[in-house]
């Protein structure tokens, strides 16, 4: 069965949910999903393999709310999961996906396909993070949510590492990451398992 056939038959549209770790991005995907099944939509969920702090078959959210989700190792194996007549299809932590993710989601959206994907736009050194960025260009909606920084309490956007290695993929909670706004973030120094001060960090060039 091809992709045309199992797609529905409404107005199709990207819609994305980005920002950094502890805004509510999970929450607002689960918000938007659960609307689609009251208005008896036919609905999928999406997570990646990659990302083991949930439960398997349901995403789970810091409020303790959640649905069922199909956990699926690549958009490949997300393309041969798809349903006959799925109107809307949710993906959760996009950012552990791989780039053919991007051509999916257009595909389904020229297709008729509602597709709603929630996942981190930057890693925790402020780079884009996987497919994110061409999923920002593609999509026609895009919210970017921001959690509070455990610092001084302003609005944060950064996923701020505390502790680990210097890998991008990093899978990790409270215990290794924290919410921090621009003046609050600091670089993170895998060797101290700390964050250094930026001012610091150019101090310390200088002086070498």
């Amino acid at each position: 069965m091809t992709l045309s056939e199992r797609a529905g038959s409404t107005m199709g549209r990207i819609e994305i949910i980005t920002g950094g770790m502890f805004s509510g991005k999970s929450e607002e995907l689960l918000r938007r999903m659960r609307r689609a099944l009251i208005a008896r939509q036919r609905v999928q969920v999406f997570q990646p393999e990659a990302d083991t702090r949930g439960a398997d078959e349901r995403i789970v959210t810091r409020d303790n709310r959640d649905l069922e989700a199909i956990t699926v190792r690549s958009s490949l194996e997300l393309r041969e999961r798809l349903l006959l007549g799925v109107e809307v299809v949710g993906v959760d932590e996009a950012q552990f996906f791989d780039d053919g993710l991007v051509a999916l989601a257009t595909e389904l959206a020229d297709l008729g396909v509602r597709v709603i994907v929630a996942g981190l736009d930057q890693d925790y050194r402020r780079e884009p993070f996987g497919p994110m960025p061409a999923l920002l260009s593609v999509a026609e909606y895009v919210d970017k949510m921001h959690a509070v920084c455990v610092r001084c309490g302003a609005p944060a956007h950064y996923s701020q590492r505390i502790a680990g290695g210097s890998d991008q993929l990093q899978v990790g909670d409270s215990e290794s990451y924290e919410a921090r706004c621009r003046r609050c973030y600091v670089p993170f120094e895998p060797e101290t398992s700390e964050a250094v001060p930026l001012l610091s960090a150019a101090s310390s060039v200088e002086e070498g």
